[in-house]
């Protein structure tokens, strides 16, 4: 596939691209160049850690500070 680069400096997927990649308007996308390549991808816009969210319970009877202060410290037998 063949595509021109505009006089501000945009480029355009061509619409086939677009699609197959499932890319939509206005997501973000890295774009890095290797020797005479240009290789862009799109970014993960999920976070990581949001699927851990709200899954871990304090032991009965700790508070977020106590339990914070035994990792941190130890027991300090």
């Amino acid at each position: 596939m063949t595509t021109m680069l505009t006089p501000e400096g945009q480029l355009t997927i061509p619409r086939e691209l677009i699609e197959q990649l499932g890319l939509t308007p206005g997501q973000p996308m890295e774009v890095r160049s290797q020797g005479d390549l240009l290789v862009a991808w799109k970014q993960n816009e999920d976070d990581p850690f949001a699927k851990w969210r709200g899954r871990g319970a304090l032991p009965t009877g700790q508070t977020t500070d106590d339990y914070l202060r035994l990792t941190r410290d130890g027991d300090r037998r």
